[in-house]
C-alpha cells in the first residue's frame, strides 16, 4: 500500500477528453489520489499535478489532446504533467515529446499513476509506461461519481470488432470484463455512498463476459437486485448484441431505465459492409421497432458517422432516407476523420470537406427535429426526475427524467440534489443543442 507524507501537501487538477469511460477512469484516478492525500486544486489555485486523460477517436481528438497538454504545461510550468488515455496509448513517443510532459501512462496503467507519481517525486525522472494493445490482458476496475450526480461503473474494456474506420482496438486492446461478483460489490458500495443512478460504461459492453460463460444479460439481472440503486442506464451497446432478452428485461425492470444508445454509424447496407459492421439495417430497424413496442417513450440515441470514404451521394441519400424512417430520439453525428493504420484508408471515393460539412448539417437537422418532437410528445405526463444541480438563476433544479429528458423543476433547491421526485412535464424550449422541459413537482 502506498503511503507517503509528500502526498499530503499536493494539489491536483484533472482534465478529461472523450467518452464516458474516460470520465469514469479519471474520477477513479482522482479518488485514489485523494485517498492518499492529494487534494483537488480549487479553480484559482496553482496545482502541483495535472492529469490529462486523452481521447483518440478522431484526428481532431488527437489535436485537442495536444492542445490541452500544451495549454496545461504553459499555464502551470512547475506542475507535474501526467498524460494518459487513448492518444497516449497510440502515440506515446509523440505525447512524451510535448514540452512539459513528465509521465505518460498507457490505458492499462492508469491504476498505477499514484505509484508513478510517487516515484517521480523521489527521483525527478520522466516516465513512459505503455503496454502494446495486443498484450493488454488486465481489467482495471472503475466505479466513481466524480463531479456528477450519476455514477459510472466500468463493466468492460477493449474491443474485438476492428471496424474499418476505428483505432479503438489498437488503443484499448481486446475485450475483457470485470466479474459479475466484483461489479455487484462495487454497485453496492456506491449505493452505501449515496448513489441513486449508475451508468454502465465500457468500450463494447454488450460483449461483456467474452471468453467466459457469463453474458451481459446475466450482469444486468444481478445488478437489478442491488438494494439502494434506483436507476441504471446502459451506455452504448451494439445492435447485434442488443438481444430481445435484454430489451424485454429492461422493459420489465424497475431499475433499468427506458434509455438506449445504439451505434448505427450508417444507414446504407453497402457502407455498413465497408465499415465492417456486424449487422445490416434490417436488423437495426428490428431493434428500434422492438424497443418502441415494449417501451413507447424510451429515449433512443443513435451514433452516426457521416462522410466516410466510400460514401457516395447515393449511399448518403440511402442512409438519410433510412434514418428518417426510424422512430429514434437523437443522432450523435460524427464527421468522418481519417485514422492512420485503419482499413478505411484503402477505400474510394473520398468525401470532400465542403460536402462532409453539408452532410453533417443535414443529419444534425434531422436529429434536432426528432429530439424536439420526442420532448413535446412527453409533455403533460408525469415522470420521475433525478435532481442534479441548481438552474443558472438558482430558481429551481435541473435533472433528468427516467427517459433522459432534461427538466427544469421550479421551486426545488440545492438541498434536494440527488433525490428523485415526480414531475409534471410542461413547456418545452430549445436550449443550446437540446430541448429542456419546464416541470412542476407533484408532492
Amino acid at each position: 500500500m502506498i503511503s507517503n507524507e509528500t502526498f499530503q501537501t499536493l494539489t491536483a487538477k484533472y482534465v478529461t477528453l472523450g467518452c464516458k469511460l474516460n470520465f469514469a477512469e479519471t474520477s477513479t484516478i482522482a479518488t485514489e489520489l485523494e485517498r492518499l492525500g492529494v487534494r483537488r486544486a480549487c479553480e484559482d489555485e496553482t496545482p502541483d499535478v495535472v492529469v490529462v486523460n486523452t481521447c483518440s477517436v478522431t484526428a481532431v481528438a488527437d489535436k485537442k489532446g495536444r492542445q490541452m497538454i500544451r495549454s496545461m504545461a504553459r499555464r502551470w510550468p512547475d506542475a507535474v504533467i501526467v498524460a494518459t488515455g487513448c492518444y497516449a496509448q497510440l502515440k506515446p513517443e509523440e505525447v512524451a515529446g510535448i514540452e512539459g510532459v513528465h509521465i505518460v501512462a498507457g490505458n492499462d496503467h492508469k491504476g498505477e499513476l499514484p505509484l508513478m507519481l510517487l516515484n517521480w517525486i523521489a527521483d525527478r525522472k520522466d516516465r513512459l509506461v505503455v503496454t502494446p494493445a495486443k498484450d493488454i490482458r488486465s481489467f482495471v476496475p472503475s466505479c466513481s461519481r466524480g463531479d456528477r450526480t450519476r455514477w459510472m461503473l466500468k463493466v468492460q474494456d477493449g474491443c474485438n470488432c476492428f471496424c474499418s474506420y476505428c483505432t479503438i482496438p489498437m488503443a484499448r486492446g481486446r475485450s475483457r470484463s470485470g466479474t459479475i461478483e466484483s461489479l455487484v460489490a462495487q454497485a453496492g458500495e456506491a449505493a452505501l455512498a449515496g448513489a441513486k443512478e449508475i451508468v454502465l460504461t465500457g468500450v463494447n459492453i454488450g460483449d461483456f463476459g467474452w471468453g467466459r460463460n457469463d453474458r451481459f444479460i446475466d450482469l444486468i439481472k444481478a445488478l437489478d437486485e442491488v438494494d439502494g440503486i434506483e436507476r441504471y442506464r446502459i451506455s452504448s451497446i451494439e445492435p447485434d448484441l442488443l438481444t430481445d432478452e435484454i430489451i424485454e428485461f429492461t422493459a420489465g425492470s424497475r431499475r433499468f431505465m427506458p434509455h438506449f444508445h445504439i451505434p448505427l454509424q450508417c444507414g446504407d447496407d453497402e457502407m455498413l459492409k465497408l465499415m465492417r459492421r456486424r449487422y445490416d439495417r434490417a436488423l437495426f430497424a428490428d431493434r428500434i421497432a422492438h424497443i418502441r413496442r415494449v417501451m413507447p417513450q424510451a429515449f433512443i440515441g443513435v451514433d452516426l458517422i457521416v462522410g466516410m470514404r466510400g460514401e457516395t451521394d447515393a449511399r448518403f441519400e440511402s442512409s438519410k432516407e433510412f434514418i428518417s424512417s426510424l422512430d429514434i430520439t437523437r443522432l450523435h453525428v460524427f464527421p468522418y476523420s481519417e485514422r492512420p493504420g485503419t482499413k478505411a484508408l484503402e477505400i474510394l471515393p473520398v468525401v470532400g470537406p465542403d460536402e462532409l460539412r453539408r452532410r453533417t448539417r443535414d443529419m444534425i437537422a434531422i436529429s434536432d427535429r426528432r429530439h424536439l418532437d420526442f420532448a413535446q410528445r412527453c409533455t403533460g405526463k408525469t415522470r420521475k426526475v433525478l435532481l442534479e444541480q441548481p438552474t443558472a438563476d438558482e430558481s429551481g433544479m435541473v435533472g433528468y427524467t427516467d427517459n433522459y429528458l432534461r427538466v427544469e423543476v421550479a421551486g426545488a433547491d440545492a438541498s434536494m440534489a440527488n433525490t428523485i421526485v415526480d414531475v409534471r412535464l410542461g413547456e418545452v424550449r430549445w436550449d443550446d443543442d437540446s430541448p429542456i422541459v419546464k416541470g412542476k413537482t407533484e408532492w
